[in-house]
């Protein structure tokens, strides 16, 4: 490599220019001079001095390297455009939705199956605080069945079961005495038969 800068020994020179030959053309054939016949192919006149083929496209010159790289480019936009269309999708696609057009009819019935409620009865005498006994427990199932829970029936009619009469009194327009005398039982009787 005479007559050329000294370069680093890792560069890679696969690409540079041939250096010309130092022996006379005549050197050159003297090795086939013992053959009989030498075979000479002619050279590509439009061949790049590289042996690449080059191809101009828009003034600009692409080596087949490069016009394939474009090729697979394309070719891969090409099926990402196609797969976004869901052309490779296996499945059908699913009918619109439609609302229906004719009028809907439900009918519901109204008749609900009877459950026997169990019947709640009214004391059977007049009552005041401080009372204990049966009569005292049906006065206390009878103000929860209304609504006015004196709590749990014990048979005492103590504070509790007083306060429920009261708040029944008062949702009936009756005197709020506590007490249950004839008109507090004749409103709960009538209310339970209601």
């Amino acid at each position: 490599m005479e007559g050329r800068e000294e370069r680093d020994p890792g560069y890679d020179d696969w690409f540079d220019e041939p250096e010309p030959l130092t022996e006379t053309a005549s050197n050159a054939r003297g090795v086939y001079d013992d053959a009989d016949e030498v075979w000479v192919l002619p050279e590509d006149e439009g061949a790049h001095p590289h042996g690449r083929r080059e191809i101009v496209i828009a003034g600009r010159i692409l080596t087949a390297r490069q016009l394939a790289i474009i090729a697979a480019s394309l070719l891969a936009l090409f099926f990402a455009v196609l797969a976004a269309a869901g052309v490779f999708s296996s499945k059908a696609a699913a009918p619109p939705v439609t609302t229906p057009t004719a009028p809907v009819t439900v009918t519901v019935s109204t008749s609900t199956p009877t459950v026997a409620a169990p019947t709640t009865e009214a004391p059977a005498q007049t009552l005041s605080p401080g009372a204990t006994g049966s009569q005292v427990k049906i006065l206390q199932r009878a103000l929860a069945a209304l609504g006015f829970s004196p709590g749990k029936p014990d048979g005492d009619y103590g504070p509790s079961t007083q306060t429920a009469v009261e708040r029944f009194q008062a949702a009936h327009s009756l005197a709020q005495d506590g007490v249950v005398g004839p008109q507090t039982l004749a409103a709960l009787q009538q209310a339970l038969s209601g």
